[in-house]
């Protein structure tokens, strides 16, 4: 098993179609998306542990801590050991999280439920995330963005998967419960559900390691001039290692503008299933059911999982830069309208919040891709995996910011829009100051450049 899951046993033979390689990734990314479709149980647990909604959102930012923090500590290593490898051990700390998280629940131990979903969980997420990035970009020099977006597309849909998946399993496995206002899905029934989505995400996942290939050195899409590469002066073709990476103030910028488009991201979807309803709440009685808002969570990831793929398309076509200009200036003035007229119809709240979403999920998807511009590909999964510790941050931010102004304004299921709103006002400001980063970054200089024979591929055989 451990030379079946080598490098050198993934490398691509002659005739291989490179369009085999995105289902595979996909395989994984929708596997562990399913962690934008926690608020969809976010009620029961709140229940079943008698705590509060700030308590049980740690649970998520354990989760986004652990991905970026093994996407930075394990990045070199999944580069070198290839996406194999990476894959494999990916699927197994992602359902042995389910698997620790669904004992944590059925025993009320709360603590069992950080470290499964997570710890272990989220070492598994950080592992899978990036395991396919490399792989894909050197598989499609001609179109990174394209690329990049196939594969990422999948983190941002599977709650479009999970999220409704999760509502019938829940009432299958509890008869009270019926999705409707005021229904709350008992602990044994959520535990239930993990195991089942552990077992579901284990053999996924090991379909896309086991399916996956590695491009043969030099590989060129046939048709495709590599001189081309090469457009503008934000594209390079020198190479920077991961080391050097982090001593570039470009590097730290593109962390500043990670880190804030994503906490204003994570406003809304770690709480999107109670927003909707709070934010159509009328004299106490609520007009939308929590089967409409496990809906609405779904309707989220669709908008998430779409930006992923066209967004970074559209970088292909008018630059990183430009895009993320959009990303944070427009998600900016898209924020304070969702503040402040939001509330006024649900189909603008929801229009608001689908391209809300669909920009926080094209900064995702176009990162590797301007990483790629900015450094190169030598160690870019690695560059990649290190700037990703932002994600961590945000995903500890992002809920604190939330959840902290929420249950300092009242009790769940008896808020309103209004108390959203310095929340909501907060994420502006973040995305002003993600916008201004963009702005301030530049090519990378070169004296942080690899000699051309440190960045050279090694023979097959050597792999």
């Amino acid at each position: 098993m451990a030379s079946f899951l080598d490098r050198s046993r993934t490398v691509a033979g002659p005739g291989y179609s490179r369009w085999l390689i995105p289902p595979a990734a996909l395989a994984v990314h929708l596997s562990i998306g399913q962690v934008y479709a926690t608020s969809v149980y976010k009620s029961s647990l709140v229940e079943t542990f008698g705590a509060s909604l700030t308590s049980i959102g740690v649970i998520f930012s354990i989760a986004i801590v652990m991905l970026g923090l093994s996407a930075a500590v394990l990045g070199k290593w999944v580069d070198h050991g290839g996406p194999r490898k990476a894959m494999f051990t990916a699927a197994c700390f992602w359902a042995a999280g389910f698997f620790v998280a669904a004992i944590g629940i059925s025993t009320t131990q709360l603590w069992l439920v950080y470290l499964g979903y997570g710890v272990l969980g989220g070492i598994g997420l950080g592992i899978g995330y990036i395991s396919p990035v490399s792989t894909l970009i050197k598989w499609f020099p001609d179109r990174p963005g394209l690329a990049t977006g196939m594969a990422i597309m999948g983190f941002g849909g599977g709650a479009l998967i999970a999220s409704p998946l999760s509502n019938q399993l829940l009432r299958a496995y509890d008869s009270s419960y019926d999705g409707t206002a005021g229904s709350v899905a008992s602990g044994s029934a959520v535990a239930q559900l993990f195991v089942t989505l552990g077992v579901i995400y284990l053999v996924a996942m090991m379909y896309g390691a086991f399916t996956i290939r590695v491009a043969p050195p030099d590989y060129a899409p046939p048709g495709w001039d590599p001189s081309t590469r090469k457009q503008s002066s934000m594209v390079t073709t020198a190479s920077v290692s991961a080391n050097n990476a982090v001593r570039t103030p470009q590097f730290w910028l593109l962390w500043v503008l990670l880190f804030c488009n994503v906490t204003a991201g994570i406003g809304i979807l770690e709480q999107a299933a109670p927003m909707i309803q709070d934010f159509f709440r009328d004299g106490g009685t609520t007009a939308i059911s929590a089967v409409a808002a496990g809906g609405f969570v779904g309707l989220l990831s669709l908008g998430n999982m779409a930006g992923r793929f066209v967004w970074s398309s559209t970088s292909d076509v008018i630059g990183r830069k430009r895009i993320y200009m959009v990303y944070l200036g427009v998600g900016a003035v898209l924020y304070v309208l969702l503040a402040l007229v939001g509330q006024t119809a649900t189909a603008l709240f929801v229009l608001l919040a689908l391209v809300i979403l669909s920009f926080y999920g094209g900064g995702f998807a176009t990162m590797p891709a301007y990483l790629r511009d900015l450094f190169g590909t030598f160690e870019v999964g690695a560059i990649h995996g290190r700037v990703l510790t932002a994600w961590s941050a945000a995903g500890v931010a992002g809920p604190l910011i939330v959840n902290g102004f929420l249950d300092a304004r009242g009790t769940p299921g008896e808020l309103v829009a209004a108390d959203y709103r310095p929340a909501l006002l907060t994420m502006v400001v973040l995305l002003v100051i993600g916008f201004v980063a963009n702005l301030l970054i530049k090519p990378v200089a070169e004296r942080f450049h690899e000699p051309s024979d440190a960045a050279a591929p090694a023979p097959a055989a050597a792999r």
